[in-house]
């Protein structure tokens, strides 16, 4: 398993701008909750979860099965 960031290089400029602007919380997301901080909730129980592979909820971080 591996986590990476997405490969798309505007996304991540984008998302990470995103990111920056809302003190860290996901940028796709209109409440500020523990759970939506970046890395947010879902995704650490995707990572979490070994049948998952797949892009976080931004598309900031991408989850492969593969190393």
């Amino acid at each position: 398993m591996a986590v990476r960031l997405n490969e798309d290089a505007d996304i991540v400029r984008m998302i990470r701008k995103g990111l920056a602007d809302k003190g860290g919380y996901c940028p796709c997301r209109l409440e500020r909750t523990p759970e939506t901080k970046c890395i947010c909730q879902e995704f650490r129980d995707q990572i979490a979860d070994p049948k998952f592979e797949g892009y976080c909820h931004c598309m900031l971080y991408y989850k492969s099965l593969d190393d």
